[in-house]
């Protein structure tokens, strides 16, 4: 009796992890540091080349930054358009703070990794630091649950869904290659096409996602990136009263297990295995290592601070209830916990093997330092709020 209690005491505990905010992350984690303990280990070889085997006439690496990231960007669209019609962004005055915040956490880190690389080839890696990864933000908050107001969760959740679309307008506008237009139309087509089946009240996935497929090969056939079909999808799903009954809500709700649990752990196997030279430390020095971590350790922050602070300063906004400055300086510390998003713009960015490594290595050393001091600040600090 007592190896069945305890058995069932342990299932309801990883259901309980399953359904936590900070699972995903944690699954991430490990993820990570498997990827980097294999391409250090002596299978590094094999494990190297497991992602570059070809399938379809692609690699397997391919597949997953350009197929299954796709869904990742489609959740992140669906996450968008519900805050956007029931969530937070549904209160211009409300939604203002956290979309001001998430402008300044993006332009700040630019403007520090440009200065820093104007002029050079690495001048393109301006967008890596502007990104916020949302899993393992949240992740450390959930962790803070009794320590900070409720209301802060839902700012830098806002902010960072805010910061997850403007790094989708980035890579749509700066990383695109090859344009191809006559495929670029076509793919806008589709897009129509699928906003109008909306709008005749059509509601059936069995329709939107095959559509959503075709949409998903013109765009990869278009040069721009192939995710951003992920989020046209996204906002073409219908919504309507965004109850358990809409195809949006329902898509929603079943992808994000599939989308922690796979494809995010799968994306960190296959772009975070860092092979470090003799000389790693090299390569954490050079303008555009330097412009990325100073851009997430920084630039996010300060950007996030400061363009709240003139948000409120100016009365176009006010604090969250229970949200004090010093709070705000934590969510910016968290804020530049880049990894996901900004290790996906580093393969857009850059193709030498030297500055990929240099680049993903520099976003994890930020990663875990803007994490921790993050955590540190919102679990001892107090302050008063700005009137």
């Amino acid at each position: 009796m007592t190896i069945e209690r305890g058995k069932r005491k342990l299932a309801g505990l990883f259901a309980e992890f399953l359904e936590s905010e900070m699972s995903s992350g944690v699954v991430l984690f490990l993820a990570t540091v498997v990827a980097i303990t294999l391409a250090n280990s002596p299978l590094a070889d094999a494990y190297g080349r497991l992602w570059h085997a070809e399938f379809l006439g692609h690699t397997l690496q391919h597949w997953i930054n350009d197929g299954l990231m796709a869904v990742f960007f489609l959740l992140i669209g669906l996450e968008i358009e519900r805050e956007l019609y029931v969530g937070e962004l549904t209160d211009h005055k409300k939604a203002l703070l956290p979309i001001v915040a998430a402008v300044g956490g993006m332009a700040v880190p630019a403007v520090i990794h440009f200065l820093l690389n104007h002029g050079t080839a690495t001048a393109k890696g301006a967008g890596i630091p502007t990104a916020t990864d949302i899993a393992f933000a949240i992740g450390i908050l959930s962790f803070l649950k009794k320590r900070i107001p409720s209301t802060l969760k839902v700012f830098l959740v806002a902010l960072a869904i805010i910061d997850d679309l403007g790094a989708i307008v980035v890579i749509a506008l700066f990383y695109a290659a090859g344009l191809s237009i006559p495929h670029l139309v076509a793919a806008l087509a589709v897009f129509a096409l699928l906003l109008a089946l909306n709008r005749f009240g059509l509601s059936r996935l069995s329709i939107f996602l095959p559509v959503g497929l075709l949409m998903w090969y013109l765009m990869l056939q278009s040069g721009v990136h192939a995710t951003i079909a992920g989020v046209l999808l996204a906002f073409a799903v219908p919504f309507r009263s965004g109850d358990g009954a809409s195809p949006s809500y329902r898509l929603q709700h079943f992808l994000h297990k599939p989308v922690g649990f796979v494809i995010m752990p799968l994306f960190a196997l296959a772009n975070t295995g860092l092979r470090l030279p003799e000389r790693w430390l090299d390569s954490v020095v050079t303008a555009n290592s330097l412009g990325i971590m100073m851009g997430l350790l920084i630039g996010k922050p300060l950007g996030i601070w400061l363009f709240s602070y003139l948000a409120v300063r100016w009365k176009l906004s006010a604090l969250p209830a229970g949200v004090r400055w010093r709070h705000v300086v934590g969510a910016g510390m968290l804020g530049g916990i880049g990894f996901t998003m900004s290790i996906f713009i580093t393969t857009l960015a850059f193709e030498d093997d030297q500055l990929l490594i240099g680049s993903k290595l520099s976003i994890l050393v930020a990663s875990v330092l803007a994490g921790g001091t993050g955590y540190l600040i919102l679990r001892n600090g107090t302050g008063a709020r700005v009137r």
